[in-house]
């Protein structure tokens, strides 16, 4: 039913989704990718063997956003989750602006992964702005997963919900509300897929807490420190819980 419903407002919005797209892609401001170093070892004051965690993903794990990676998602997600196993935690990060999970497939097949323990998988924002239905959405995250899990041995994965865009300000109505549907769509795909996988669900809205529009980057797209704070810390809380099963 959302799928023709969605198909019903593209036709009938297409001539101004179509420029506001363009208009927006020419106009929005463009951040770096957070700078440093994408991996490294946190926590080892507690002299343990490490957790290895991988983060994979678009933008928003590339922590465009934040100055530094050590105030993005990949290491604050490492620092966190240390302090709550009380143990060392090695991370890297495979992460690229603008790639949808389908390109994230071939990101993480040109890089050289490391053995993980779990994997943190930040995509989606990008599978609705290109337009990927769900169904093509949840076979490029299946793919994504096998390959990952075949490569690094990871036995957990953890995969972040899309971030409620129908909030974004850097995106004009009607463009808003339509991508806000697309990624909602997803984000209830995603959610009702892992579940029965054995998989992990982090859903951003019980990341966010109190954040707000002004909590977001500069260009009213991308997270800011606060968000990406909140983001790892509900991760690492998610990682740990799912360690504790036996």
């Amino acid at each position: 039913m959302i799928y023709y419903y969605l198909l019903l407002l593209k036709l009938t919005l297409a001539p101004i989704l179509l420029w506001q797209g363009k208009r927006t892609r020419a106009q929005t401001l463009r951040l770096p990718e957070a700078a440093g170093e994408r991996r490294g070892v946190v926590g080892e004051q507690f002299k343990l063997t490490p957790f290895r965690l991988l983060v994979i993903g678009d933008s928003s794990a590339a922590g465009v956003g934040a100055a530094t990676q050590t105030d993005a998602l990949a290491h604050q997600t490492a620092a966190a989750l240390a302090l709550r196993l009380q143990r060392p935690v090695a991370w890297q990060l495979i992460a690229k602006s603008g790639v949808n999970t389908a390109q994230a497939l071939a990101l993480f097949a040109q890089s050289s992964a490391q053995p993980a323990d779990a994997v943190l998988f930040a995509l989606g924002v990008n599978d609705a702005t290109s337009q990927t239905t769900a169904k093509q959405f949840i076979a490029h995250t299946q793919q994504l997963w096998t390959a990952v899990q075949a490569e690094t041995g990871a036995a957990m994965a953890v995969f972040s919900g899309l971030p409620p865009v129908g909030g974004f300000p850097a995106l004009p109505q009607p463009l808003r509300f339509y991508l806000g549907i697309c990624a909602k769509n997803l984000d209830k795909a995603l959610q009702a897929w892992t579940m029965p996988q054995g998989h992990v669900f982090c859903p951003i809205k019980d990341t966010l807490g109190n954040a707000s529009v002004a909590d977001m980057a500069g260009d009213g797209y991308h997270p800011g420190s606060r968000i990406y704070a909140a983001w790892a810390q509900q991760a690492a809380l998610l990682i740990a819980k799912a360690g504790e099963k036996p």
